[in-house]
């Protein structure tokens, strides 16, 4: 079992920024590759981006490109996503997922083992 807890979320104006950890127990941490997902009231869920089970590859999708950025630290068992130039249609609740294999994880919901219970973010415009 892989426990995963999303935290950093909150009300910020567009334009600014906030870093959403995502912190992890239970198994070995560095046998997964991790997701970010989010989902808006009334959509899908859709794929931010993912990092490595080792953080030496990382994708973002072309929606948030140029302005979030994944990382990991393996020793402290967290993910992050540095969030910039926050727009109101990022607003939505963050999932961090954690699924066991090599290379970038894959940005289908289904083939993730663990999720996080998501938190919550917020851009006014």
């Amino acid at each position: 079992q892989v426990q995963l807890v999303e935290s950093g979320g909150g009300l910020v104006q567009a334009g600014g920024s906030l870093r959403l950890s995502c912190a992890a127990s239970g198994r070995t941490f560095s046998n997964y590759a991790i997701g970010w997902f989010r989902q808006a009231p009334g959509k899908e869920r859709e794929f931010v981006g993912g990092i490595s089970r080792g953080g030496s590859s990382t994708y973002v999708a072309e929606s948030v490109k140029d302005r979030f950025i994944i990382s990991r630290d393996n020793a402290k068992n967290t993910v992050y996503l540095q969030m910039d130039s926050l727009k109101p249609e990022d607003t939505a609740v963050y999932y961090c997922a954690a699924v066991r294999r090599v290379g970038l994880p894959p940005s289908s919901v289904a083939p993730y083992d663990y999720w996080g219970q998501g938190t919550q973010v917020t851009v006014s415009s």
